[in-house]
């Protein structure tokens, strides 16, 4: 029996976070894991989707029903099969970053959650936490911070 069944990893598009993407799935193929790749994300407002469709006049369809998180999700999902990940699923989640990935731990029922270190040791991070950090403390599973900066 494998010692992970189920990884969580979040992304948020940046290059770090790909790199937690890549650790991830390296820990997904050597275990036979499932990889659940997830995006915390802020909808747009209507004020700000009407700007742009009133920007993009004839292409306003672009910007309807769609969230940036859909591109990171499917970029990354790329890279974690390139890396030798067989089980890949993701998951687009309105909210805090540290509040949808400890959501979709449990949702998921994971046994190992990973995330890069970017922000854990910077002041700002020191002081008014990062996400990193505040995972590790609350996730209630393992907690794997890939070196990323």
């Amino acid at each position: 029996m494998p010692a992970y069944r189920t990884i969580v990893v979040g992304t948020d598009g940046s290059a770090t976070s790909f790199n937690a993407v890549d650790r991830a799935a390296a820990v997904a193929a050597d275990t036979g894991a499932e990889l659940v790749i997830v995006c915390a994300f802020t909808p747009p407002s209507r004020e700000d989707t009407a700007e742009a469709e009133d920007a993009l006049k004839d292409e306003a369809y672009l910007v309807v029903g769609w969230t940036p998180a859909e591109e990171t999700l499917r970029s990354a999902e790329e890279r974690a099969t390139a890396a030798g990940a067989r089980n890949v699923r993701t998951l687009a989640v309105d909210g805090p970053p540290v509040d949808v990935l400890r959501k979709a731990v449990r949702d998921v029922g994971a046994d190992l959650l990973v995330v890069g270190n970017r922000g854990l040791n910077t002041l700002s991070g020191r002081l008014l936490g990062s996400v990193p950090s505040d995972v590790a403390r609350r996730a209630g599973i393992d907690v794997l911070i890939a070196h990323t900066t």
